[in-house]
């Protein structure tokens, strides 16, 4: 505690202050003209470091060298440039107390009214694929020092960490100073800055350092040693919604801060919005959904999303138009103001049918020129382009009252997946067949528990999905095969997919009644020997797999 802190008595008074001396330091530089011209042109003594220091001289601008200040030069490659007692404690000085005035002018030292600084670039040199030194030589020491040190002295210090604030701080210090709220408020965004920064680093080391070195968690058997001891999350306010799930809820939405082992790669909330209202939270939440099932297939496919489950999905080898109308095949009706993701460029014909269905979102990769201007054509529609490198986070989060739920994400390998399958029952599959179990055993992941999914011709033709027994999915699965678009008896020849075993043969049995041809699914049942028989018995060809795809 400060020899201060039980007084308060002693403190001065301190709203405007200001800005005749300012230490500027900075990584990237943009704007830094238009800054030091109009400090400059206060009067503001400029104090600055290396390269910085250069660019400002080259703009004709007197600026003192930081060495000039410590009387120390900068050493050890620049990894040691402001960490000094010289520097420091003009940053920290509380001139509000009559003593550390009086020690600064003891120690001949002056005070810094303004900091500028953007620390090193550790987390878009993690992003670029640097491994090793080349990542921890962007691990900044001295920038963040001076950040919290001056961001804690915000009753005396303005601290800027992004040029976003240049145009309010520059006005401020045209008008005679800075007010206590600016520098609180930059204070926040500062602190914000370096824990996301902190965030970024202890992420890093503990995805390839910890880790590399063989190094489990000290509370963790060695065999959790994929998750770090701690884990810390953080994001940066990307925007405000208009509300969240429901009106009554306020919500927000996050773009990912960490480069850690939880970071997410470019995805649904870095998407650019090419035209249409402001994206919901329901919006966002449904896209990624459909972004996640359509990028389960590596060929041309579509995925139409409805309160996060699937009214369809499709793939096409050539034709990413021929997927979505096979998706939208599925259920017509559901799919009426739903959210639609293609993992290719959308083209004109996808389009025309696309403009045709009233649709809240569509999300892909690209769209080809004269399909945009078509879809923008619907000014309701929220029409969202992918960055490039779409990737889904090796882990994923979920938060839960009083803590996290931490989890390798349930992904699919690329090529075929049913050279491990255990063929139990019927006749092997042939080979349009084992596509169809393939395409249908990739799509059920997207539905939630208990999911049932029936495909035919690499498209999704009867979906069952969040029942609290598997019975009702399959009934549900058959109903919509056979009701919801034209051409009855949609179920019959087609292929089913179920998410987890089946645990009495009453499941497979309304399945092979709608004349369901083949049946593929986890085992593990306790009575997998009367699903199996069940199976047998219809000749109905039936697979293992050996693993399960619950969605919750």
């Amino acid at each position: 505690m400060s020899a201060h802190a039980a007084d308060p008595s002693l403190y001065r008074d301190r709203d405007v202050v200001p800005v005749r001396r300012a230490l500027i330091s900075l990584s990237d530089k943009t704007d830094l003209d238009v800054l030091a011209k109009a400090l400059d042109a206060a009067g503001v003594e400029i104090v600055s470091t290396g390269s910085t220091a250069a660019t400002i001289r080259a703009l004709g601008i007197a600026v003192t060298d930081v060495a000039s200040v410590t009387g120390f030069p900068e050493s050890l490659g620049g990894r040691v440039k402001t960490l000094h007692p010289s520097v420091h404690a003009g940053l920290l000085a509380d001139l509000r107390l009559e003593d550390h005035e009086n020690q600064l002018a003891e120690l001949g030292i002056k005070p810094f009214e303004l900091v500028v600084v953007n620390l090193y670039p550790f987390k878009e040199t993690v992003a670029s694929g640097a491994q090793g030194n080349d990542v921890v030589e962007q691990i900044d020491i001295g920038g963040p020092a001076m950040v919290r040190a001056s961001a804690k002295n915000y009753a005396n210090v303005a601290i800027v960490v992004s040029r976003a604030s240049y145009p309010a701080v520059i006005e401020a210090v045209q008008a005679g100073g800075t007010s206590l709220a600016l520098r609180g408020d930059l204070a926040t965004k500062a602190f914000q800055h370096t824990a996301d920064y902190d965030t970024a680093v202890s992420g890093w080391f503990a995805a390839n350092v910890a880790t590399a070195a063989g190094d489990a968690p000290a509370e963790a058997s060695s065999t959790d040693s994929a998750f770090a001891a701690t884990v810390s999350v953080a994001g940066r306010l990307q925007n405000v919604l208009r509300y969240g799930e429901n009106a009554h809820q306020p919500a927000a939405i996050y773009l990912d801060g960490a480069a850690s082992a939880l970071q997410s790669g470019a995805g649904i909330a870095q998407a650019e919005l090419l035209g249409g209202k402001e994206m919901s939270y329901n919006n966002y939440t449904d896209a990624d959904a459909a972004l996640r099932a359509a990028y389960d297939f590596d060929l041309p496919a579509v995925a139409i999303i409805k309160h996060a489950n699937p009214c369809g999905i499709a793939v096409d080898a050539e034709d990413i138009a021929e997927a979505h109308r096979k998706a939208h095949a599925c259920d017509p009706v559901s799919a009426y103001g739903g959210v639609i993701a293609a993992n290719r460029t959308v083209t004109l014909a996808m389009a025309e049918t696309v403009k045709g269905i009233f649709t809240e979102v569509i999300v892909a990769p690209g769209y080809d020129a004269d399909a945009l201007a078509l879809l923008q054509s619907k000014k309701n529609l929220r029409i969202l382009r992918l960055p490039a490198g779409y990737t889904r986070a090796e882990q994923e989060i979920k938060q839960i009252s009083g803590g996290l739920l931490v989890q390798a994400a349930d992904v699919f390998p690329a090529g075929s997946i049913s050279g491990s399958w255990q063929l139990v029952a019927g006749e092997a599959a042939d080979e349009a067949t084992l596509a169809d179990l393939e395409f249908a055993w990739r799509a059920c992941r997207a539905a939630k528990s208990n999911a049932i999914l029936l495909a035919s011709g690499g498209a999704s033709v009867g979906v069952g999905m969040g029942q609290v027994n598997r019975v009702d999915s399959c009934h549900l699965a058959v109903d919509r095969a056979n009701t919801l678009a034209e051409g009855a008896e949609r179920a019959r020849g087609s292929v089913a997919a179920s998410d987890a075993f089946f645990p009495f043969a009453d499941g497979p049995a309304i399945l092979i009644e709608a004349g369901v041809k083949a049946i593929v699914q986890p085992g593990g049942s306790i009575r997998d020997d009367e699903v199996v028989a069940a199976a047998k018995a219809a000749g109905v060809t039936m697979y293992f797999t050996g693993e399960r795809h619950f969605f919750h």
